[in-house]
């Protein structure tokens, strides 16, 4: 779909935009000045659903093992609070706004009706697990995946060292073949597998669109063309037309208008009826504009509940364990490659909620800190190493370079003395490795990362920052934005509004960057060299088959939990 060109658009101070972040758990919005990117006001919802993992939220019916789903309504209700609570926050006439940009989280898929209604919404599907979202942290279709990559790899697809040479479970084709084979009736009821990037983006317009962005990382399209009908076949006769019938569907591309603000979404957000609304993208790859880090080996990796990697060059390469690269996955006129961690964040989250004893709460709250801000002041002072530690990230399974989400996490060389703190700057560190071994992964396969730039929430916390650059050996210049998903999507919807003639052009005057925050102490690189290497043979160890008792614990447990089922059920 075309722009149109408004050439001095961007001078008019008194045009804003809109760009709204879906992140795992709530959607911001945040209201941007189209001139110069200033952020004038901001809302956000949490989810009232939140993430399902353990228990279907209709019936309370428990979950399998590896599962994740969400509420698509929760969405759309994203659109009715935090867009108008922006607007009225930023305190700006809403009829100047010119145009709305979203971004995802990715992949997460929404199975439809031709008419773009979730399953989940049909009264008769309300208690089927697989009619709702699945979050991009569905990992429930790892045995999908590895018969996908097995099947590629024999036949030789020619799309499969575009990904890396795996597929993740997270994806389109995984989570649909999942989806056929454990309930075929949902599957032939559905008319569309839709990302949820793109069905936000309908809810909007009106209009299905995908987004390019999704498509290729995500949904397999390579040079225009799905995986073909004879491999879908091979994987189950029920799936021959999969990606006719269920994914293909016209392409937009990154900064166009996918379609207007149709009356309806009008009365729930109050914007005006018929402004620009930007084709749909993902969260990671609009931050790319938002930090004006667009130009060849300027990795950012957007850090929150997972990390994200993003990063464009000038020519294709085969680098193995990356999500994808895709021609103008992130701009157009470069390659965009993909690379990210399942569980950063989550994993820090994770510990704190679970692991660490009531004291340290108290301890907290006396100090007026959070429990992560106390552990950090305790532990930042103690010598590279001088808690005797190593763990792998691994939490939530590996995304890149391993591509499993069977491995799992690990702490090695805990004593009777070791102290809670020790174990949470283990598990910080573990996860400056994991993007280590990515960065050295792009460097050795001839697309050289030059530049390191950080955004989302974790770069508040600058003993990570410090430690990241230090493991890395590598500058960190930050995004100087609270919400860079959200002034990413702005950007995009500037774009859209044809108050820019590009992508570029609009994130070197609304993006913003703080450069080389953070640079390599020596002494603490060189430290953290013999900790890399210690996390190396540990990596490759467990998550290159030497042992595979990672793949062994988590078949036990599935079984266990089957049997568990089988119990419940006789009773």
């Amino acid at each position: 779909m075309g722009i149109t060109e408004q050439p001095d658009a961007h001078a008019d101070v008194n045009s804003y935009v809109i760009g709204i972040d879906y992140g795992t758990l709530s959607g911001r919005a945040v209201v941007v000045r189209v001139s110069d990117g200033v952020e004038l006001g901001s809302a956000v919802l949490d989810y009232p659903h939140a993430v399902m993992d353990t228990t279907l939220a209709a019936t309370g019916a428990a979950l399998p093992p590896e599962w994740a789903l969400q509420v698509p309504q929760d969405y759309v209700d994203v659109l009715k609070s935090a867009v108008p609570a922006a607007v009225a926050n930023a305190g700006i006439d809403p009829a100047r706004v010119i145009g709305v940009g979203t971004d995802f989280t990715a992949c997460t898929m929404v199975p439809v009706l031709a008419d773009g209604t979730p399953l989940n919404e049909l009264p008769e599907y309300a208690d089927r697990p697989h009619a709702y979202v699945k979050l991009w942290k569905h990992h429930a279709a790892q045995r999908q995946a590895d018969r996908i990559n097995e099947l590629a790899a024999e036949r030789g697809e020619s799309w499969l060292p575009r990904y890396g040479g795996l597929i993740s479970s997270e994806w389109e084709f995984a989570k649909g073949l999942q989806l056929l084979e454990e309930d075929p009736e949902l599957y032939d009821r559905m008319d569309h597998w839709v990302e949820a990037a793109d069905w936000i983006v309908w809810q909007l317009t009106g209009q299905y669109v995908r987004n390019a962005c999704t498509a290729g990382y995500k949904g397999i399209l390579q040079d225009d063309a799905y995986p073909g009908e004879d491999f879908l076949a091979a994987l189950n006769p029920g799936f021959t037309r999969f990606a006719t019938d269920k994914v293909a569907h016209e392409i937009g591309q990154l900064g166009a208008s996918a379609g207007t603000l149709s009356a309806e979404a009008a009365a729930w957000t109050g914007l005006p009826e018929g402004i620009a609304v930007a084709v749909g993208n993902v969260d990671a790859h609009v931050t790319g504009p938002a930090a004006q880090a667009v130009l060849p080996g300027q990795m950012v990796a957007i850090m929150g509940t997972s990390t994200c990697h993003v990063m464009n060059s000038d020519h294709l390469a085969e680098v193995p364990g990356m999500c994808g690269v895709v021609d103008g996955g992130i701009v157009s006129g470069l390659y965009g490659y993909e690379a990210g961690q399942s569980g950063v964040g989550d994993i820090f989250a994770w510990y704190v909620n679970n692991q660490v004893p009531a004291r340290y709460f108290t301890e907290a709250a006396a100090a007026g800190l959070s429990v992560h801000q106390y552990l950090t002041e305790l532990i930042k002072d103690q010598p590279v190493g001088g808690h005797g530690l190593i763990a792998l990230d691994w939490h939530s399974g590996n995304r890149s370079v391993l591509v499993d989400h069977e491995l799992s996490g690990l702490v090695l060389g805990m004593t009777l003395t070791t102290r809670t703190e020790e174990i949470y700057r283990a598990l910080l560190e573990s996860t400056a490795f994991g993007t280590r071994t990515i960065v050295e992964t792009f460097n050795s396969s001839g697309v050289p990362v030059t530049e390191f730039i950080v955004a989302g929430g974790l770069l508040k916390n600058a003993f990570l920052m410090q430690t990241y650059s230090d493991i890395l050996r590598l500058p960190i210049s930050t995004i100087a934005s609270e919400q860079g998903p959200a002034l990413g999507s702005a950007i995009h919807a500037a774009v859209a509004a044809g108050a820019y003639p590009d992508v570029r052009a609009a994130g070197q005057a609304m993006g913003k960057l703080n450069k080389n925050v953070y640079t390599p102490n020596e002494e603490s690189a060189a430290a953290y060299d013999k900790l890399f290497a210690e996390y190396s043979l540990l990596h490759d160890y467990f998550g290159r088959g030497t042992n595979d008792v990672m793949h062994r614990l988590k078949a036990l447990k599935r079984d266990a939990g089957a049997s568990l089922e089988t119990s419940a059920v006789s009773a």
